[in-house]
């Protein structure tokens, strides 16, 4: 509507992202995977809206780890596992602190609505 401001793009591009990676756990569910936990990193992860949205429309919870740029820190660590800095993946992967959780709280009833919203604009497309 013309009384559409930034605030409202804003907040629809962050929602498109939480919507696709929506999209994504469906196609995990296909394919007999249910994830309950989804850690995310990147610059995004430090918006708590953003991740307790996306709890809220996964309806799981969602991981921040203390280091949210874990790309690279991973890369590091596979260099360090290569060097024989570590031994194994397994205790690479008790170096892993997390930050903060978010646990949906929002009603299925409402998480299938704007679920199914997302679903109609994208289709329009």
């Amino acid at each position: 509507t013309r009384d559409t401001g930034i605030k409202e793009i804003v907040t629809a591009g962050l929602q498109s992202v939480c919507y696709q990676t929506k999209d994504l756990q469906k196609t995990m569910e296909k394919d007999g995977i249910r994830p309950v936990t989804l850690r995310v990193d990147g610059g995004m992860v430090v918006n708590n809206w953003v991740l307790q949205f996306l709890a809220d429309i996964l309806g799981a919870r969602v991981d921040r780890p203390d280091m949210i740029e874990t790309t690279a820190l991973g890369a590091a660590y596979l260099a360090g596992l290569q060097a024989g800095v570590y031994s194994s993946l397994d205790e690479l992967s008790k170096l892993w602190r997390c930050d903060r959780t978010f646990e949906p709280v929002m009603t299925k009833d409402k998480r299938d609505r704007l679920y199914g919203g997302w679903l109609r604009a994208v289709q329009k497309l």
